[in-house]
């Protein structure tokens, strides 16, 4: 049947061309139409599985938790830290359309009247405490706030060291602050001192300076970055803010949407690269393996032909491609090439041998059309044994690749004999082969025990590094650490209060809240908790009695009867060099680190006091400002309203509270949270006191059990339906156990050699498992069948150089993806390229050595001994091609 339909083909080449060319264009039209690529990685794994469905129930209670970009804002001030803070979400409010949610989750109106009942009462004890102390200086600066009474503070500070109510130490970190202010205002450098590092000893932490806007865009996965709009407009903002690293102020962009949208930019800025080099490279091979640029054409027109075809059908099939099953079409480069170089190269081994053209083609078809029908079977079953996984993209790219193996072995046995028999090739001058591979079939077979007992040993070895082969579940390992939101988030979770990797526990009421929270802040791996309790204290009574005690104290000192009008220029001037005065009065003769400093911060204020007055404007600008923001504020923190859930914003309380009454407690990780041992740990502990908990940490860690379930599952499933579909077709279950043991060898000998170079499975790398089975399936399947068809010499036939030459061009396909610079892509292609090798080396070594000299009885049909030594085997004999009735079909 498969003869006469490439006979057929050959013979009606210009109808077959014709319905292939309409075909294609069909496909190209409503491939073109249907496109589309769902970005949304939630897709992946089907929503039916059970932790998916309390991540499901968790977004419908809380929609604003999912899908955010967070913008990270780290400053030079905490004042300038908040001021861009508010800035910046002030001006993305206003692009309802494309960001329907802008908040601020670590400022705004609430926090700044609130922040001191937010507090625990140890630090709230410290804050008022600390604030009492500082009262001496917080009380001039209210009284005239302005650079003329910030010298005023520091005489009475000088006043205080000589009177012995203080020590000159007391000076040191205020005095070199201003120093440092003034010396760059002097320089004509921007200056800006903060006043709250100033009140809390001059020291500041990462967290003081780094500020949070949150965002939730409207996405289009259409798109391959779906959240690129969004992203573009807030970096423009900022921009246009003047939010940029030369005014002190750094923004960056991380989230689900950013790093996601970002992966995908990595990809796309590989494509070219990775398209050019794979091209390049199987044109070249094919060239290497065909040595005929009509059979090149003929053999790159099938395939894209049929690639075109398959991405329609595959549109046609799924709705829409996702980001694994977008594979296909390397898939179907790599394994459909096959068939054609296959065809391609029997063809020009038959050639040699019967010059007559049509005869050559159906030749071919009679010579590889049993294995290639029983491959792409085999590849079909292969690839269909994903669809009943719980893994939906790479069950999706089953069925789109299975199909595509139907399209390619079709098109290799009627568009690709059609091509052949139009361009007319010229005939081959020599053989088809390498008879010099002949000495080592002889060896291998002479030395059967040896290869076997070899290959025996060197798996036992290797089995132990099975069991100690890691599997890297951290989806951030696999993305490029240069990136913004990548690093970025990796910078956040150093610090268990930032880390984007913590767990939610939903409870039904705001009542299970501190039940749940005692269980949960027990567990060694938790640092901390945050829930609904955090901004609705069960102790306000006894803060807010701490908060009026100390209020007795500031309120006066914060809240003067008088304040002092703006000064003039010769005012500052004189209050400056009274100031010096003062301060020199108490440096005396520098001798000690404290008194040096006051004697070089007065040498700064007389340069100042000397200045022009610009200088002066400029120095009241860089000091003023803040010092009356921090004094409004510290009135506001002075004078709080208990909390209840009524008056609590609503952007907070739906935080916490969802719509139904349910609340949400969010559990912070201790340590690393980007280390997978750290990860494994404290999802483990969280889901032993809350089982339907959802966050990264879980997703990461149930995904990876479903992940590799689903690959388990297919390939069990797939070397069972292959086991039949071979032990139907060749009928001896010794021939079943030759196509696929080396087959299991080298699956093994991959896992193994990773482990000796130190790469680890991953989410993206194993699935470049499946696609070398496929790969192995097929080169195993040509050589048994050849083996019963009285092949001696294996290495030496034209079979060898079909299978090495597809083997480097499946490679070329896959193996490009090394070059990628997204770390995930990169694994895929070194894992591809180590199972590669060990295919091939099991396909020209191992399995020779197992399958022994060719069945008696086969090797009977091809002539007397040492026949196979002066002709290629697989090259049937003259008489076999040229019956009379053939003669038509040229």
């Amino acid at each position: 049947m498969i003869e006469r339909l490439v006979a057929y083909s050959v013979h009606r080449r210009w109808i077959v061309l014709a319905a292939a060319l309409l075909v294609t264009v069909a496909g190209a039209l409503t491939a073109a139409h249907l496109f589309r690529i769902n970005t949304d990685v939630e897709r992946l794994i089907t929503s039916d599985v059970p932790w998916r469905q309390d991540e499901i129930q968790f977004e419908k209670a809380f929609p604003q938790r999912s899908n955010l970009l967070v913008a990270v804002l780290d400053a030079r001030t905490p004042e300038q830290a908040d001021e861009a803070a508010n800035r910046l979400t002030e001006a993305l409010s206003k692009h309802k359309n494309l960001l329907p949610v802008v908040y601020r989750p670590d400022g705004g109106p609430f926090f700044d009247k609130n922040g001191l009942l937010l507090m625990s009462q140890k630090e709230l004890d410290q804050t008022t405490e600390r604030l009492i102390q500082q009262q001496g200086l917080l009380g001039p600066l209210a009284a005239d706030p302005s650079l003329r009474g910030i010298m005023q503070a520091l005489g009475l500070g000088a006043q205080g060291v000589k009177s012995g109510q203080a020590k000159a130490e007391d000076l040191v970190e205020p005095v070199g602050q201003m120093k440092a202010t003034f010396d760059k205002v002097l320089k004509g450098e921007q200056a800006r001192m903060s006043w709250q590092l100033l009140l809390a000893g001059g020291k500041a932490e990462v967290g003081d300076l780094r500020r949070f806007v949150i965002a939730q865009p409207v996405l289009d996965y259409d798109e391959l970055q779906p959240g690129a709009r969004a992203t573009e407009l807030i970096r423009d903002t900022a921009r246009g803010l003047g939010l940029t690293a030369e005014n002190g102020v750094r923004v960056r962009l991380t989230g689900q949407v950013a790093v996601a949208d970002d992966e995908f930019a990595t990809l796309s800025d590989d494509a070219l690269l990775n398209n050019s080099v794979t091209v390049g490279a199987i044109v070249l091979f094919l060239w290497l393996a065909l040595r005929s640029a009509s059979l090149v054409v003929a053999v790159l027109i099938t395939t894209f032909a049929g690639l075109i075809v398959t991405a329609a059908l595959g549109l046609l099939m799924v709705g829409e491609l996702n980001p694994i099953s977008v594979a296909f079409a390397a898939l179907f480069v790599g394994l459909g090439i096959d068939f054609g170089i296959q065809f391609a190269v029997r063809y020009r081994a038959d050639r040699f041998a019967q010059p007559d053209l049509a005869l050559a083609i159906r030749s071919a078809a009679r010579g590889v059309g049993w294995s290639l029908t029983l491959a792409a079977v085999s590849l079909l079953a292969g690839f269909f044994s994903f669809l009943p996984t719980d893994f939906r993209g790479v069950s999706e790219l089953g069925l789109i690749a299975g199909v595509g193996m139907i399209v390619a072995y079709l098109f290799s046995l009627t568009l690709l004999p059609a091509l052949i028999a139009v361009m007319r090739p010229r005939g081959e001058k020599e053989e088809v082969g390498t008879a010099r591979l002949a000495s080592v079939d002889h060896w291998i077979l002479a030395h059967r025990k040896l290869v076997l007992v070899l290959t025996g040993l060197v798996t036992v070895a290797g089995l132990p590094f099975l069991y100690k082969l890691p599997f890297d579940s951290n989806p951030m390992h696999l993305r490029s650490a240069k990136v913004e939101s990548v690093a970025t988030y990796l910078d956040l979770t150093k610090d268990p209060k930032t880390s984007p990797n913590t767990i939610d526990v939903v409870v039904p009421s705001r009542d299970a809240v501190t039940p749940m929270v005692k269980e949960l802040t027990a567990l060694p791996s938790v640092s901390g908790v945050i829930d609904i309790d955090t901004f609705v204290p069960p102790d306000q009574d006894q803060k807010l009695a701490t908060i009026e005690d100390a209020a007795q104290v500031l309120g006066p000192v914060l809240s003067p009867p008088r304040v002092a009008p703006p000064p003039s220029d010769r005012e500052v001037v004189a209050a400056i060099r009274t100031a010096v005065t003062a301060l020199r009065g108490i440096a005396g003769t520098g001798e000690t680190p404290a008194q040096k400093t006051l004697q070089g911060f007065t040498e700064t204020l007389e340069r100042l006091a000397a200045a022009e007055p610009a200088f002066r404007e400029a120095a009241a600008a860089a000091t003023v400002p803040d010092l009356k923001a921090l004094l409004t504020r510290l009135r506001a923190l002075l004078s709080p309203e208990k909390i209840t859930l009524e008056n609590l914003p609503a952007q907070i309380r739906s935080d916490w509270i969802a719509a139904d009454g349910r609340a949400r407690i969010e559990v912070q990780p201790k340590g690393n949270s980007n280390d997978n041992n750290v990860l494994r740990r404290f999802a483990k502990e969280v889901l032993s006191v809350a089982p339907h908990a959802t966050g990264a940490p879980v997703a990461t860690t149930r995904s990876s059990h479903t992940i590799l379930g689903a690959f388990i599952e297919a390939g069990l499933l797939a070397l069972v339906s292959i086991f039949i579909i071979l032990s139907v077709a060749l009928r001896r279950p010794w021939d079943v156990a030759m196509a696929l043991g080396p087959l299991v060898l080298a699956t093994l000998w991959t896992l193994e050699a990773l482990y000796v170079i130190g790469m680890p499975l991953n989410f993206a790398n194993i699935i470049a498992m499946p696609l070398m089975l496929a790969v192995g399936v097929a080169f195993h399947i040509y050589y048994v069948i050849a083996w019963r068809a009285g092949v001696a010499d294996m290495l030496a036939s034209s079979l060898t150089r079909a299978i090495f030459f597809s083997a480097l061009t499946t490679g070329t396909a896959f193996g490009s993806l090394v070059l990628s610079s997204h770390p995930g892509t990169a694994s895929m292609g070194k894992l591809l390229a180590l199972s590669l090798f060990f295919t091939l080396v099991a396909a020209f070594f191992i399995v020779p050595a197992f399958l022994g000299p060719p069945p008696k009885t086969a090797r009977e049909k091809t002539g007397p001994a040492g026949a196979a030594a002066r002709r290629d085997p697989l090259i049937p004999e003259p008489a076999e091609v040229v019956p009379a009735t053939s003669q038509r079909l040229v």
